[in-house]
C-alpha cells in the first residue's frame, strides 16, 4: 500500500482521536494533511503540534484568534467556520477523508471530498442516512471508494470482499441493546441522560451513545445499509446481541452466512477503512473465545423502543423523510442531554415532524438542506411548548 494522506474532519471527537491513534502507530503508512474541530480548541491545538498538519479548522469562529496565535509558529495554515470543512476537504494533498463529524454537518463537506475524487472513510452515518442515493450516485460517478467506519457496516463490507457476483439473501445488523435493554416503558419515563450516557460495551461520543440507548443509531444503521449495499429494505434485519463479538452477518442465496467478528473496539474498523484493501498488524487486544461462553442473540423490543420501527417507516417513505427523522432526532438528542425533554418524549416529537414537515418525494440536494433547517425549526418549537 502505498503511503497515504489523511484528513480527519472532526479530529477532537471519538472517532477523530481513535483515528489518531491508529496513525500514531503507524507512521511509516500514515500522514496527517488536515485536522478539524468544532469547538475544543485546546486538543485541536495539541493535535496540530503532534501531527503537524498543512491546516486545522476550528469551526466556532469565536475560537479562530486563540488557535491561531497558539500555532503560529508552526508552518499551518489555520482556518475557521463551517464552510472551511469543505474548502480542506478537496486539498489536493490528501488522498482519503475520514468524515468524523456529528449530523447533518458531514453532508457536504463529504459530497465536496468526492467530487474532488477523494476516497471517503465515512463515520457519519447521517450523510447518508440524509442523501444517500445522491451520495452513493456521485461516489459511482466520481469512482470514489466509500469504505464505512461504523463497526456493523465494516462487518458487512468485510463479509463481502471477495463475494463478487453472489447473491445476498439478507444481512443482520447486529445491536448490543444499550443500557436499556430489558427495561419497560415505566422504567424509560424516569431516565436522565447520564443513565443512558454508560453504554455497556462501547465507548462513543455523547450523541451516538443517546442513539444506542433509544435504538435510533440501529435505525440510521438500516437506512446507511440500504445504500451502502444496495440492498431492499426487505433484506435488511436486526438482531440484538449483547455480547457485541460478533459485529454484522451477510446471508448468501445458498443459506451460508458469514460474520466479522472482534471484540468492541472502534480502532479496527477506523484502521481497515484507513489501509483498505491491506490488513496491517496492530497490538489491539485479541478475542478469547473462552471469555465468551456464550453468545446470545434475541429479538428488539420495537414496541417500546419505537425509534427503531420509526427508521424503517422512514427509509420504506423514502424521499426526504429519513432526512426529518435524523434532524428531529439531532434536535430531541441535544435537548435530552441538556435534561430539557424525557426520554420516550424524543420518539414523540420526532414522529410528529414526520407528520408535519413538508414530505418531498424526489428532493434534490437544496430540498435536503430545506428539509434539515424546517424539521430543525418545527421540532424546538415542540420541545419549547
Amino acid at each position: 500500500m502505498n503511503f497515504r494522506n489523511i484528513a480527519i474532519l472532526g479530529s477532537t471527537g471519538s472517532i477523530g482521536t481513535q483515528a489518531l491513534d491508529v496513525i500514531r502507530a503507524n507512521p511509516e503508512k500514515f500522514n496527517v494533511t488536515t485536522l478539524t474541530a468544532q469547538y475544543n480548541a485546546d486538543l485541536l491545538i495539541k493535535q496540530a503540534r503532534e501531527f503537524n498538519p498543512l491546516r486545522v479548522v476550528i469551526s466556532d469562529e469565536s475560537n479562530y484568534e486563540y488557535v491561531k496565535n497558539a500555532l503560529s509558529d508552526l508552518d499551518v495554515e489555520v482556518l475557521s467556520g463551517n464552510e472551511s470543512l469543505s474548502d480542506v476537504a478537496c486539498a489536493i494533498e490528501t488522498d482519503i477523508v475520514l468524515v468524523a463529524l456529528v449530523g447533518f454537518a458531514g453532508l457536504k463537506p463529504t459530497i465536496t471530498a468526492i467530487k474532488a475524487g477523494k476516497d471517503i472513510a465515512l463515520a457519519n452515518k447521517e450523510t447518508l442516512v440524509v442523501g444517500g442515493e445522491y451520495v452513493m450516485g456521485l461516489a459511482s460517478q466520481h469512482k470514489v471508494k466509500i469504505l464505512p467506519v461504523d463497526s456493523e457496516h465494516s462487518a458487512i463490507f468485510q463479509c463481502l470482499e471477495g463475494e463478487s457476483g453472489n447473491v445476498v439473501e439478507k444481512i443482520y445488523l447486529t445491536a448490543s441493546g444499550g443500557p436499556f435493554r430489558g427495561r419497560d416503558s415505566n422504567f424509560l419515563a424516569n431516565v436522565r441522560s447520564q443513565d443512558a450516557l454508560k453504554h455497556p460495551n462501547w465507548t462513543m461520543g455523547s450523541k451516538i451513545t443517546i442513539d444506542s440507548a433509544t435504538l435510533m443509531n440501529k435505525g440510521l444503521e438500516v437506512i446507511e445499509a440500504r445504500w451502502l449495499f444496495n440492498l431492499a429494505v426487505e433484506q435488511i434485519d436486526i438482531i440484538v446481541h449483547p455480547q457485541s463479538v460478533i459485529h454484522s452477518i451477510v446471508q448468501f442465496e445458498d443459506g451460508s452466512m458469514k460474520a466479522q467478528m472482534g471484540l468492541p473496539d472502534m480502532k479496527l474498523p477506523i484502521q481497515y477503512a484507513l489501509s483498505y484493501p491491506k490488513r496491517f498488524k496492530n497490538n489491539l487486544q485479541r478475542f478469547n473465545f473462552l471469555d465468551y461462553p456464550e453468545l446470545t442473540f434475541e429479538k428488539p423490543d420495537t414496541a417500546t423502543f419505537r425509534n427503531l420501527n420509526i427508521a424503517f417507516d422512514a427509509l420504506r417513505m423514502g424521499g426526504n423523510m429519513p432526512c426529518i427523522i435524523n434532524a428531529a432526532n439531532e434536535v430531541v438528542v441535544a435537548e435530552f442531554l441538556n435534561n430539557r425533554l424525557g426520554f420516550l418524549e424524543m420518539s414523540d416529537i420526532i414522529e410528529a415532524c414526520m407528520n408535519r414537515v413538508s414530505f418531498i418525494k424526489k428532493p434534490s440536494l437544496e430540498d435536503y438542506i430545506d428539509t434539515d433547517r424546517e424539521t430543525r425549526t418545527f421540532a424546538n418549537t415542540l420541545v419549547t411548548n
